[in-house]
């Protein structure tokens, strides 16, 4: 064969090997409410289960850290915003179900994903209506006019077709035309980033507490799960597509009987996960949070996060590599006390310091780097003498991500 030949031969390699390579990524995710992790590990889901096999179950929690500035209400649309910025409630700041006054400065996935990719496609399926208007903002200003490509939402407004009774089993009926939707949705449009939202298992656990109603609505919810995974392997298996399916909750429930959420108990703050992908070590040797798969997600998705939301996020990725985790600060007189774990010690970890928050309002903080040090060494003292403050924000940023911690001194 001529040289001139073989490199022809090579680059027309190089570019098959390429295409058959790339493959188009999509997420798909999905909040079934109001389910302890007790109940869901003691039923039978085969098909929740199948999706696990591919991937990981594991117990993560809501709440935030307890007892600390970030200690978050265990309610449903509190968890949602939560998962969908990546930050817990002291920043997001939505409070409850009513959802009152979003601070949309801290971005949710949606918007960071499309202001990087404006031309690919979302999708909100959803039985509950504020999830997309007002939690996502879809065409709000104040969200950045993010607009939802397609969704399926608001048949919890249609009493026609949805006629409301006291039992509540017009909800498992919105659960399915939301899961239909979904499945067709993806089958057919395959949204780039989708979210579903599934209330009926919630009206359970508040009507009948930890009882066999509950126990049928997560068999409900299993199957419906089988109909969403087939269309998901549909794509997978016919089209040149990969795909991330997270399915989670928002909360778990009272110790006494199941009724109630919204409180720091263990019970109420330890929900679960289910996803086809496999695990980091931050995974498999702590509890992450539903913090954790919005940048997981972000990272599938190859979002290019700005600094200065990243900087923000309380969340970090539960796949790939990771530098830092778990910052702890302590105050002593004029020296910052930080502690960490490294989960790589490659590269040095920089220690980035601001005493203001400015970022909540629009507006930008002021970081000082204090120090640049190893990141095996998992801690640092430094002398703050010049920075004094009542407030102060520390982000640790490694090779392979960064994590950020605050210290409020009492009574401020």
């Amino acid at each position: 064969m001529k040289r001139t030949d073989l490199a022809k031969y090579v680059m027309v390699a190089i570019f098959i090997t390429a295409g058959f390579n790339v493959a188009a990524q999509k997420v798909v995710f999905v909040i079934a409410d109001g389910i302890p992790a007790d109940v869901i590990e003691k039923m039978h889901t085969p098909n929740i289960d199948a999706i696990a096999a591919k991937g990981v179950y594991m117990r993560v929690h809501v709440g935030g850290d307890k007892g600390t500035y970030s200690e978050t209400p265990t309610i449903s649309a509190v968890g949602y915003n939560s998962l969908l910025t990546g930050t817990w409630v002291n920043k997001h700041n939505v409070w409850d179900n009513d959802i009152a006054a979003p601070d949309y400065h801290y971005k949710n996935i949606f918007r960071l994903f499309k202001e990087q990719y404006p031309k690919k496609k979302t999708a909100v399926y959803s039985s509950w209506l504020d999830n997309r208007t007002k939690l996502v903002g879809d065409d709000l200003a104040a969200a950045g006019n993010v607009q939802v490509d397609f969704h399926s939402d608001g048949h919890e407004l249609d009493t026609i077709a949805f006629p409301h009774d006291k039992a509540h089993e017009y909800m498992h009926r919105i659960d399915e035309r939301v899961i239909t939707d979904a499945a067709a949705g993806i089958s057919n449009d395959a949204p780039d980033l989708s979210w579903v939202y599934l209330e009926y298992t919630d009206d359970m656990g508040h009507a009948h507490g930890d009882s066999p109603q509950m126990e049928q609505a997560v068999k409900y919810l299993d199957a419906q799960m089988g109909r969403l995974w087939k269309a998901v392997e549909y794509r997978q298996q016919h089209f040149k597509e990969k795909w991330l399916i997270v399915i989670t909750t928002d909360h778990g429930r009272s110790e006494t009987d199941g009724r109630n959420h919204g409180g720091q108990s263990l019970r109420q703050r330890t929900t679960w996960m289910v996803s086809n992908i496999l695990p980091n070590k931050y995974a498999q040797y702590y509890q992450p949070g539903i913090v954790d798969i919005m940048p997981t997600i972000a990272k599938y998705l190859h979002i290019a996060i700005p600094r200065e939301s990243n900087m923000e996020i309380d969340g970090i990725s539960f796949t790939g590599p990771l530098s830092v985790t778990r910052p702890v600060l302590n105050l002593i007189q004029h020296t910052l006390d930080i502690s960490w774990n490294a989960l790589d010690t490659a590269g040095n970890v920089k220690v980035w310091v601001a005493t203001t928050n400015n970022f909540k309002t629009g507006g930008k903080d002021d970081y000082h780097l204090l120090a640049e040090l190893p990141c095996k060494t998992q801690h640092a003292t430094l002398d703050i003498t010049d920075l004094p403050s009542e407030f102060y924000k520390v982000v640790l940023e490694g090779k392979y991500n960064s994590t950020n911690a605050w210290w409020i001194t009492k009574g401020k």
